[in-house]
Order: C-alpha cells, then sequence, then structure tokens
C-alpha cells in the first residue's frame, strides 16, 4: 500500500488501483466518498447529472469540479453526467468505468432527489419522479455493473444508500420512503443472487447534513457531516469486507450500527381456517402487533408544537 497524506489526513492506499463508480458524487454525501475513496488509491468515475433536488436544471459542472479536485491532489477521475433513472443512463456510467481504466470494482448509489408531500396531495408524477431515480436509478447502476463485476475473478462490491424511513415510515415523503424500502429489497436480492460469483451488496442509511436533510421538518436526535459516512462506504468497497453482504449499516456521526434482518417474532396456529372472529379473539394476547417507531416521533412533534418547542 501507498502511504500518503492528504489536506492532514493520513491514508493508506486502503482501496489502491480499484476502480469505483459513484452516483451522486457531485455533492454531499457522494462527493465526500469519491474524495476518500480517491484519496485512498481508487480511480473514480463521479458521476452526477447536476439536478436541483427536484431534479430539475441538469448540469456536469457538479461533476467536473469533483474530479478536478480529485486530480489536484494527485488521483485520477473522470466525470459523467447520465440520468441514473433510464436503463442507457446506468449502464453509461459503467461503460465509463470499463472504457476508461477497464474494469469496475466497485459501484455506490447514492443519487436521488425529493418531492415532499402528504400522501393524499402527492401526484402519479412525483411518486414516480422519485421512484425513478432512487430505486430505479440504483437497479440501472447494480444491473449494468452487476454484469461486469460477474465476469471479473476479484467479484465486486455493490452500496446502496436508504433512511430510517425505510422501516420507520416518513409523514410526507411516502413516495421516498418507498423507494429506500425497496433498495433494501433490491439489495438484499442482489447479494443472494451474485454471491456465488463473488459480488457483494451492502446497504448505508445515513444522518448527515445534506441538501435534502435540511428538509428534515424536526431536529434529529443524531447528526453528523458528509464526511463522517465515506469511511463507511470505503471498507465496505474494499477487499477487507469481502465476507460482508446482505447487511444494512447506519452511519452518523461518529456512530456506526447495523440493522436487525427482517423476521417474523410471533405466530399463532389454528386446527382449521382462521374467521375474523377467531382472530379478534386471539390475536391480542398472542401475535398482538408492533407498535410503528415513528409514531412515538410523530406524537413528540404534536406535543411540541403544541407547546411551541423544538422537537426532539
Amino acid at each position: 500500500m501507498r502511504h500518503r497524506v492528504i489536506k492532514g489526513i493520513f491514508v493508506s492506499g486502503y482501496l489502491q488501483d480499484k476502480v469505483i463508480a459513484i452516483t451522486g458524487s457531485g455533492r454531499g454525501i457522494g462527493r465526500s466518498i469519491a474524495l476518500l475513496a480517491a484519496a485512498e488509491g481508487a480511480r473514480i468515475v463521479v458521476a452526477d447529472f447536476g439536478v436541483s433536488m427536484d431534479g430539475n436544471e441538469p448540469s456536469s459542472e457538479v461533476a467536473d469540479s469533483v474530479v478536478a479536485e480529485i486530480k489536484a491532489a494527485g488521483g485520477e477521475a473522470v466525470a459523467i453526467a447520465s440520468d441514473v433513472g433510464t436503463m442507457a443512463g446506468g449502464e453509461s456510467i459503467v461503460t465509463a468505468a470499463l472504457d476508461t481504466y477497464g474494469r469496475i470494482d466497485g459501484a455506490v448509489c447514492v443519487a436521488g432527489i425529493l418531492r415532499e408531500r402528504m400522501l393524499f396531495n402527492m401526484s402519479e408524477e412525483e411518486f414516480d419522479d422519485v421512484i425513478r431515480v432512487h430505486l430505479k436509478g440504483t437497479f440501472t447502476v447494480y444491473r449494468a455493473a452487476a454484469a461486469a463485476m460477474r465476469k471479473q475473478p476479484e467479484g465486486g462490491s455493490l452500496i446502496a444508500f436508504t433512511s430510517g424511513v425505510w422501516a420507520l415510515g416518513s409523514v410526507a415523503q411516502a413516495n421516498y420512503a418507498a423507494a429506500k424500502g425497496g433498495i433494501v429489497s433490491l439489495s438484499y436480492s442482489a447479494a443472494v443472487g451474485l454471491e456465488r460469483y463473488g459480488v457483494r451488496a451492502n446497504v448505508i442509511a445515513p444522518v448527515a447534513r445534506t441538501r435534502m436533510s435540511a428538509n428534515v421538518p424536526m431536529q434529529l436526535a443524531e447528526n453528523g457531516e458528509p464526511e463522517d459516512i465515506a469511511p463507511m462506504a470505503v471498507y465496505l468497497l474494499s477487499d477487507k469486507s469481502k465476507h460482508i453482504t446482505g447487511q444494512v449499516y447506519s452511519a452518523v456521526g461518529n456512530k456506526i450500527a447495523v440493522w436487525s434482518q427482517p423476521k417474523e417474532v410471533r405466530a399463532m396456529y389454528n386446527d382449521t381456517r382462521w374467521t375474523p372472529e377467531l382472530i379478534e379473539e386471539r390475536l391480542p394476547a398472542t401475535v398482538k402487533f408492533e407498535r410503528l417507531p415513528f409514531l412515538d416521533m410523530v406524537e413528540e412533534m404534536k406535543r411540541a408544537a403544541a407547546a411551541k418547542e423544538t422537537p426532539n
């Protein structure tokens, strides 16, 4: 490994000579991952359509800017402005890695937009756009990257980004929550289907101060910076994590946590087919129900609003 110091940070060549494509890497978390991965020796495809948070006004300037930063620090990178919500766009990002560097070792899917609206007011377009960029945008890159990685003896690493709302729900982001839940399920399936080829798939649920988090309508109990997320992504891209797949990790500030794998927690049985009346009689004492944690947060928000306080 090559050891060097970049902007006061000691780096060890953790990803030396790996080729990593990162969507949404013109700003925020994606940019931080691109800069750290490059500092650790990786060659980077900086993929960013350069849109505003609502998905409009595309520009390649942000991707070009990150490439310039990487090159100024002595790294290697190329920029591409592609719409990950299209099959051609996702494939072009992987093709850029293959054409420029001859391989692809990691694909990180950070790109996303927001269209916030209460469910009963949400338009079809607002729902479709968020699903297209987040969920389909992960699929298009996963598909193209997996096709190349499965042919490589070393396999590769797929990393997607979700949010706690994938499991907890969201008041005014039903489209976003649905997309983020789909990303977790997609990654579980990728992990199961690609394991035989040495390709792993993991998910990061970050909490950090970004353009998107600025719209969260309450004060977060835990928060951090985009730079706090990058080390976890770099670890999951490295050969040191080849034994890890099908996981969801939270990363916020100086905390990293792993989510439990979904499973049934309680069950009840009957000798004959169930009737609604039997279910009514027996479910409350046996299977019961699992309270949605976000409902407690909603109650806290209501209480704080009534008291004219900032919700925790």
